[in-house]
Parts: C-alpha cells; structure tokens; sequence
C-alpha cells in the first residue's frame, strides 16, 4: 500500500497551492533529494463544476502531470491529496443536496486517482440544527463522513485504494482574522470521541478495510498566522495531544497552517507525530518576494527609456483595488494600512490574484526584460541576498527561474528537515 511516512522520513510536507512557479520548485527540490511530493487542492478550489480555479479534479491532475513533465519529475513521485472534501461549498443549502454534491465531488476525485482523501463534514447544512456558530453533532458528522468514505471506496480508480483523514478541528483557511493569543487546541477528550464515533460509523456501513487506510487525524496544536505575525508550536501547550498519540501505532496528527514556524518548531511538530504539515501562503509569500525584488533589479536595469517596464508590483495592485473579492473581508484598517497588507500580509491573498490575465501578461514582460539581460550579481545582492549567497555557492545561477525557484525552495527546505529521518 502507497505510504506517505516510511523509515525514512518520520512525517511529510503537503504542498497546498496551485501556483505553478511554487510547483515547479517543489518537483525541483524533490528530485536533488529523490522525495516525493504531496499536492493537495482544497473542495472549493476543485471541484467537479471547476472550482475557484476552473479545474476540475481530472483537469488538476492533467495540469500537475504536464508542470512535472515540464521539469522531469516522475508523477510515479507524486501524491494528489483532495483537503476539506464535504459539503463545505454548499452550506447553504438542504444537507440532502449538499451531501449529493458531496458525494459527487468524493467520486470526482477518487476517479481522477487522488490517494489522499481528507472526509471533512464537520460544516453545518442550511436545514441542521443551530444556528451558524453551532457545532455539528459528532455522530452526525462520522455518520456523514462514512457516506463519503462508502462513496469513495466504491469509486476507487485502481492501483493503491485511498487513504484517509478525518477530523477537522483547524484554523480558518488562509490565517487568523482575529487575535493570535485567543487560539483554542483541540481537547483530548474531542480527539478521541473523533475517532471512536468515526470508527463505529465505518464499521456500521461495513467499511472496516477503510477503516485500516485512516491514517491521521486533523487537530488544532496552537499554530496559526495573521496578517503580521504568527503563533509558533510549543510542545508543552499541546502536551495532551502529544500524551495521547505517542503510543498509538495506527495514526497521526494532520496540522493545517502550519506557515511562517520556525524549522525548529516544524521539526517539532513531526517529533511530536503531528507528522503531515500542511503549508500554503507561505510558499506565495516567497514567490512574491522573489517577483517584487526582480520588479525592483528590472527597474536598475531596465529603467530610463531602455525598455518598456513591467510596473508589475503597480498592476498587481491596480488589479486588486479593482478587484476586491478577494481580500477585502480579511484586510482591515486605514487605507495605508489596506495598502500595505495587500503587498505584504502573511494571509497572502494575493496568491489569488497571480492568474489574472492582466498581471500574467505583466509578469511575462518582467521576466523577459531580465530575461534578455545579464543580471548583475551585485543587484542580485541588494535585491535578493539569500540568492547572492546561493549563486557564490554555486547552488544557483543568476537566470530569473533559477532566483524564482530558490525563493520558493527556501521554504521547502525547512519542512525537508523537519520531515527528514530523526535518529
């Protein structure tokens, strides 16, 4: 059976972005180390009517399959995991025909050959009980979650049968909104009800195959980020989930938002069997650095009338102020204040903005003005120093892929070590 943690390496890193320079650097950096790479798209990003991204599951395999050809990496060495996959995109409608679309994207995704499959029900339906802050009775959850598993199993495309996450006790996707200081790890006591309702609920439906192929649990371990600054693991805070997991032999911890901790703490956090590390905005943030700093160096290099400039980090901007949708319920403040969390923030929601036709055809015009030119390394030094160091060091050359692609693998690396063999 495919497994995502060996002897090798006590837990892995899941690779939560579409964004094609981030996956390219990820096929990149795992194949100097012959790793495999964990790619996961959530339910509202694909899904079987496109997504937010306009991919179906069968169209994101087809994507990840030709950006790893692109680089040479085997897709033998790649797992596609489906995050949050449940109702979550149709809460407000009838659970009747939320759960049907539900079933309908499980066997999307299933179909498509996804292996990793997190059975998230945990959100309320139009017509369940409560209001929109109650909490979803647990057996109503398993019982929903073993409907999608049965879904899934009998959808299977073959090979390796899927594996599964349950539990979904995790910081709102994208970073906090409110204060850090506030962040509630899950109890104990909710872990193991999670798992023992989960369980008869499989059993019930005759899924006791399945139920060997659960292989962790999502849990909140008091990680989170914000828009400038994040919280970073401690073991004592989280000393009853590490009590409660160190001696069981059948599963782990999932830990979501795992961005901007330290390596330190990220390795940790897989000491501790929280052993599947969920990552995103960070990997974005990186690559932006990385795209302003070349906005930057083609200013130096490019400015003065020799060539029409890129203005890219002034269109993306342009982009978002026109189009707000997608961050303007998580910026807060002055309009200084707006400006700069558009740029910089942590939550990084101008990851969203990357496929814009306008600002793709900006990046292109940047990439190609440098592209044409020798790029002086001591801009690269001014600009972008972590790269300088690189290049003296022979890792990299001054090619804007190269510089790209470190950027993101800076990242990478941290969870390369923090995944990697502890003995």
């Amino acid at each position: 059976m495919l497994k995502l943690i060996d002897s090798e390496r006590r837990g892995i890193c899941s690779i939560c972005s579409a964004n094609s320079f981030v996956l390219r650097a990820a096929f990149r950096n795992a194949a100097a180390g012959r790793e495999k790479v964990l790619i996961e798209s959530t339910s509202n990003q694909v899904d079987q009517y496109g997504g937010y991204t306009g991919m179906t599951p069968r169209m994101f395999v087809e994507y990840v399959r030709d950006l790893a050809g692109s680089m040479k990496f085997s897709y033998d060495n790649i797992i596609l995991g489906g995050d949050h996959l449940g109702p979550n995109s149709w809460q407000n409608e009838p659970a009747e025909s939320a759960m049907k679309k539900a079933e309908d994207l499980i066997a999307a995704y299933v179909q498509a050959g996804y292996k990793k499959i997190h059975l998230d029900t945990s959100m309320r339906c139009a017509d369940d009980p409560g209001n929109e802050i109650s909490v979803l009775d647990v057996r109503t959850v398993a019982e929903r979650a073993a409907l999608l598993c049965q879904v899934a199993e009998q959808n299977s495309a073959g090979g390796d049968p899927p594996f599964y996450i349950i539990g979904t006790d995790v910081p709102i996707p994208g970073g906090a909104r409110g204060h850090l200081e506030d962040l509630r790890i899950t109890p104990v006591e909710e872990v193991e009800d999670t798992i023992e309702v989960t369980k008869k609920a499989f059993y019930e439906r005759g899924l006791t195959q399945a139920w060997e192929r659960v292989i962790a649990v999502v849990v909140q371990p008091g990680v989170e980020f914000g828009d400038d600054s994040a919280v970073n693991y401690e073991t004592e805070k989280a000393s009853g989930l590490v009590e409660f997991i160190k001696n069981r032999d059948d599963l782990v911890y999932e830990a979501h938002s795992t961005d901007y901790q330290t390596k330190e703490a990220l390795r940790q956090m897989v000491k501790d069997k929280f052993a599947i590390l969920k990552v995103g905005p960070w990997l974005t943030f990186a690559l932006r650095e990385t795209l302003f700093a070349l906005t930057m160096i083609e200013e130096e290099l490019c400015g003065g009338g020799k060539c029409e400039l890129s203005r890219l980090i002034a269109v993306i901007d342009e982009r978002m102020v026109a189009h707000p949708q997608h961050w303007k319920s998580h910026y807060h403040g002055s309009p200084d204040d707006l400006r700069l969390a558009r740029k910089y923030s942590y939550s990084d929601r101008l990851r969203y903005y990357w496929p814009d036709k306008v600002i793709t055809e900006s990046l292109k015009k940047m990439l190609k003005n440098l592209g044409s030119r020798e790029i002086p390394v001591t801009l690269i030094s001014q600009f972008l120093p972590i790269q300088y160091e690189a290049i003296l060091d022979n890792r990299i050359t001054n090619k804007p892929d190269d510089l790209i692609y470190f950027g993101v693998a800076r990242v990478l690396e941290k969870y390369a070590y923090a995944v990697g063999n502890m003995n």
